[in-house]
């Protein structure tokens, strides 16, 4: 079985629990100031497997596995199966934690913001997957094909849009940060994936 498997099972079946413990939302969420105030940093991951109800579950889960399990694939592939498996995880959790820092610093003061999901992290992995395929088609409503890396620069200017005009309850500079960081944390695992990336983008470019 797969990591990526493992991830979407664990993170339904904590979700699955919050559904049903509606209290446990609080106990888990992203909660900046009882981050700050509590020193509660265990929210930064335990977020990241709790989602605010079943639409807002399958489709992280979806994507996640969609692009997830090929990701994983070249992690064990540049490092071997076992510090492959572990670097994919790490990567994956360490940008679910950076994807709510900048949340963290700006709603800290603010006793009603929390926010829950896996989407920081899934972004993370959508754009790992883009560094690697930046021509590939992704579907805009799985009906709109749109080059990976077009995708990936509207997907960048809309979240950086909606954080800053958009008011609703959706974590959008999760998704921006989460994004970034993920693309981040891969070229510092393996530098080479720069140059690699600046040649596809050229030689695969289409005609």
């Amino acid at each position: 079985m797969s990591i990526t498997i493992i991830l979407v099972i664990i993170t339904g079946l904590v979700s699955y629990l919050v559904f049903r413990q509606p209290d446990l939302m609080l106990r888990l969420s992203h909660w900046p100031m009882r981050e700050a105030n509590e020193k509660e940093y265990y929210r930064f991951i335990t977020s990241g497997f709790v989602h605010g109800g079943w639409v807002h579950l399958l489709i992280n889960m979806f994507v996640l596995w969609s692009f997830g399990e090929i990701v994983e694939y070249h992690f064990k592939q540049f490092f071997g199966t076992t510090m492959g498996s572990v670097y994919y995880v790490l990567v994956y959790l360490a940008t679910i934690v950076c994807a709510s820092v900048p949340t963290y610093f700006s709603k800290r003061h603010d006793s009603q913001y929390m926010a829950v999901g896996a989407s920081g992290g899934v972004s993370g992995i959508v754009f790992i997957f883009i560094l690697f395929y930046p021509w590939e088609m992704l579907y805009l409503y799985a009906i709109i094909p749109i080059p990976g890396i077009i995708a990936g620069v509207l997907y960048l200017w809309y979240s950086s849009y909606a954080s800053k005009n958009v008011r609703d309850r959706i974590d959008h500079e999760a998704h921006f940060y989460g994004a970034l960081f993920g693309v981040v944390f891969m070229l510092l695992l393996k530098p080479s994936l720069a140059s690699n990336f600046i040649r596809s983008l050229v030689e695969d470019f289409p005609l």
